[in-house]
């Protein structure tokens, strides 16, 4: 991995695509979803601040556990400007997601545990089905022909 001499305090696209392993395309990706931001040199060339390998860092992290890019943005936005975050910023963001993430692994918990029985199955009828309706969530509301009705109505609105 290339290393980045103390001395130098911006990076290029490439400098900073080979560092963070991230595509140039993602981070220009990045840079239009206001995740990080560079400023143009007078050839229009893009300059990264050194604190921009950790954003990337911690947006790829985020991303790989599903937290949509929007909530990143806005968390990336509590960061302070010019200064690498420290241990506590990114504990303090993190903090924030952990019931978000704890729900998503009961979720996929309970795909994993019902879906031998969805394939042995292969009804994956509406009102009964543990993946198309869980916990049954249809039927506290309504039995039979009205799903379907109601599904339709739901499409139009």
């Amino acid at each position: 991995m290339p290393q980045i001499p103390e001395k130098i305090h911006e990076l290029t696209v490439g400098q900073l695509s080979a560092r963070s392993g991230a595509a140039v395309s993602a981070l220009h990706f990045y840079e239009s979803k206001g995740l990080i931001s560079s400023r143009r040199t007078s050839g229009n060339q893009r300059r990264y601040t050194r604190d921009t390998l950790r954003r990337v860092a911690f947006v790829r992290a985020a991303q790989r556990v599903g937290i949509p890019l929007a909530t990143i943005r806005d968390a990336l936005a509590e960061l302070p400007e010019e200064r690498t975050p420290t241990h506590e910023d990114w504990a303090r963001l993190s903090e924030a997601w952990r019931s978000e993430l704890d729900e998503r692994i009961r979720q996929l918990n309970r795909l994993r545990d019902h879906l031998t029985d969805c394939i042995g199955c292969g009804c994956l009828s509406l009102d009964s089905c543990v993946l198309s309706n869980p916990d049954d969530a249809f039927g506290e509301r309504m039995a039979g022909s009205r799903l379907m009705v109601e599904r339709g109505r739901a499409r139009r609105g």
